[in-house]
């Protein structure tokens, strides 16, 4: 396998002394995770934030190698992570993402979409602008793998959304998210025992932060 492809990086987690194995999300290649040398050293440890747009470079000698990745930064989120309600967003939508999909599958709207809520975390106006796309984009990744329901197909809504209508759909999908990708038992959900009790705590900070800077309606 060789391909080069713009990337998001959904994680990263050390691997020996200098190394990581990074989990990123293309377009056309689906999520897939790669080992990536000195990762952990002064020029790639900037470029390899989840959330940062890469270039990636992807190689592997057989279909059962772990690949190895060279990857260039192309846009990065560094810059938002000293806001907390940013960085808390970020997390978030990388983790889910990163612990929700299946590897080697392509998700083309998930990564475009994925994208546009990144931007928005980062330039929208205020929070009450960017709450609308997370809410669409854990919509759409239900309805991508096979959840989801007409109630919350319309995502965050239209721009007139309050901030009670939108903790209602925050709330709904949550739990459509608890029971559906991270119910413990082999034959609920997708079977991630184990793996999202992590992640959707990190949801739970984020909807927290959220509700302080919303006050009361």
């Amino acid at each position: 396998m060789h391909l080069r492809a713009p990337a998001i990086l959904c994680a990263s987690r050390a691997h020996g002394e200098t190394a990581a194995v990074i989990r990123i999300l293309t377009a056309e290649h689906g999520l897939f995770a790669a080992y990536c040398a000195g990762a952990r050293g002064r020029r790639l440890r900037p470029v390899l934030i989840p959330g940062n747009l890469l270039d990636a470079e992807i190689s592997a000698r057989s279909s059962s190698q772990l690949p190895f990745a060279k990857v260039e930064l192309v846009e990065s989120r560094g810059p938002w992570l000293g806001e907390p309600l940013a960085s808390a967003a970020i997390a978030w939508a990388c983790a889910l993402t990163a612990t929700a999909l299946p590897e080697g599958h392509p998700y083309p709207p998930l990564y475009q979409a994925l994208g546009g809520l990144l931007d928005a975390i980062c330039h929208a106006p205020s929070a009450r602008g960017w709450s609308r796309a997370l809410v669409a984009y854990e919509a759409l990744l239900l309805r991508e793998l096979g959840y989801g329901s007409r109630v919350l197909a319309g995502g965050g809504g239209d721009p007139g959304d309050e901030w009670g209508a939108i903790f209602d759909r925050l709330a709904r999908l949550g739990e459509l998210l608890e029971t559906r990708l991270f119910q413990n038992g082999p034959s609920r959900g997708l079977g991630l025992a184990g793996r999202g009790g992590d992640v959707m705590a990190a949801r739970s900070i984020l909807v927290e932060r959220l509700k302080r800077i919303a006050g009361p309606e």
